[in-house]
């Protein structure tokens, strides 16, 4: 993946996650999609960090081509999995 920061509100909403966690986690993606609903260059992505924990994210691309990390939280929803199609849940 390029490169992200992470948006100080990920803190705010889940302290348990470092921003290394968060970067971890978008290093070692497992799947992302754009949210093409909402738009294009917003993408929904889970990954694992240092800890082996999987890693909800939702990240917007820059004009500058840098990611803005908005949204981190574990362990992702079945929302989550069911968008990126890891699941085929009904909730």
């Amino acid at each position: 993946m390029e490169e992200a920061n992470v948006h100080p509100r990920v803190h705010q909403r889940h302290p348990e996650i470092t921003d290394n966690d968060v970067l971890d986690a978008w290093v070692h993606c497992i799947l992302s999609r754009p949210r093409l609903d909402k738009d294009p260059n917003e993408y929904l992505a889970v990954g694992v960090d240092a800890n082996g924990r999987l890693i909800e994210l939702a990240a917007l691309r820059g004009a500058d081509n840098v990611w803005i990390i908005f949204h981190a939280m574990t362990p992702p929803t079945k929302k989550t999995l069911k968008e990126l199609g890891l699941s085929d849940r009904r909730q």
